[in-house]
């Protein structure tokens, strides 16, 4: 096939301000490369994909960014920004589809333009990265799945299920992968904890620092920094923490130094649709502690290859961690080979998409 990938159009790709997004899409490119596939990268002026091969072009797409949907109130519009570089990236694709030089379409974008815009000349799939956040949203995704039955993958069921029962009953759940080529495994690690994301509140940036203090360990943070009154908030809070704001790096860069750390933390105030950074974690050996709220209680194997708690309690975090060296990190890296690499999430997406170009 024949595909063309619209990014994500809040920051171009290598920035960080996708959050998971951004890995999800190039694994796939790379891995959907791998089985011979054609693959066109529509996406904001400024992206970066290294290291893929040949049969992976990127487009770079001039236009305004559009403003985060975790940003906003669920009631508020989502505002199309004027040039925007989402509705240029559409035109593109609908351009594409005319001179027939795609077979499908895969979305990325968490807005409402390619689910309710007109259809275009090729098929439309939908990778949705969120759980629901805007009302405007949740009818979108629901619109479009009526129209076409399938046409809307979730990588959960704890996600698709936040956008109502029908969502759940009638999304595809392709789950996630990683290039487990770059995430060594590290079978003796040091003490500190990782905390991999956003620096924002959603991502439980308090409760981090809480679980910090409770546990009288250092944490490693990993991201970027998008909410500094957050973070300088918890660490008024919570003086005594130990907390490290590392920054946003490569995915080589990240996983060097993941793997050496005890344990991930995953203290999320929302319900994450998968979690990446749960099976990057696992890859290099880390076992996880997470809370009981969407994708990561799905990845996580409780006593296993981490500890799965009570949401929205630091001190369940806190207590976990005391028995983490329990864990096999073996164990977890097996975990993922098994079910998550590139390979295995690019061949669910490949069935996917082959049922959507089928249909028509």
């Amino acid at each position: 096939m024949r595909i063309t990938f619209l990014s994500t159009s809040v920051g171009p790709l290598g920035s960080g301000i996708g959050g998971g997004v951004e890995l999800t899409l190039r694994t796939l490119a790379a891995g959907l490369a791998a089985r011979g596939h054609v693959i066109t990268v529509l996406a904001p002026r400024g992206s970066t994909l290294p290291n893929l091969p040949p049969t992976v072009e990127l487009v770079q797409v001039d236009g305004a960014l559009h403003v985060p949907s975790q940003t906003l109130d669920r009631g508020t519009k989502l505002q199309v920004p004027h040039d925007s570089v989402l509705v240029t990236m559409w035109k593109m694709a609908r351009d594409q589809a005319e001179r027939g030089e795609c077979d499908v379409v895969l979305n990325f974008a968490y807005d409402v333009v390619p689910f309710v815009d007109a259809p275009l000349a090729v098929p439309t799939a939908h990778l949705v990265s969120m759980g629901s956040l805007s009302d405007e949203m949740d009818a979108a995704v629901t619109s479009a799945l009526a129209r076409k039955p399938n046409c809307v993958a979730m990588h959960t069921r704890a996600q698709a299920a936040t956008f109502g029962a029908s969502v759940l009953q009638h999304a595809n759940i392709v789950l996630s992968g990683i290039d487990l080529a770059n995430y060594p495994f590290v079978a003796t690690p040091g003490s500190d904890l990782a905390f991999v994301s956003r620096i924002s509140r959603e991502k439980g940036i308090d409760d981090l620092f809480h679980v910090a203090s409770l546990s009288a360990r250092r944490v490693q943070v990993f991201g970027i920094m998008e909410d500094e009154v957050a973070w300088r908030d918890a660490q008024a809070r919570y003086p005594e923490a130990e907390v490290h704001h590392v920054g946003f790096l490569s995915t080589r860069e990240l996983a060097a130094q993941l793997g050496q750390c005890a344990a991930l933390v995953m203290v999320h105030r929302w319900v994450e649709a998968f979690g990446n950074v749960a099976i990057e974690a696992m890859a290099c050996g880390v076992p996880v502690v997470t809370y009981d709220r969407g994708g990561p209680a799905e990845i996580v194997s409780d006593g296993v290859t981490g500890y799965v708690v009570k949401a929205d309690d630091p001190g369940a975090v806190a207590a976990a961690l005391t028995k983490i060296d329990a864990i096999d990190r073996a164990t977890c890296r097996a975990a993922v080979v098994a079910q998550y690499s590139a390979s295995a999430f690019a061949e669910r997406v490949e069935r996917w998409l082959s049922a959507q170009a089928t249909v028509g």
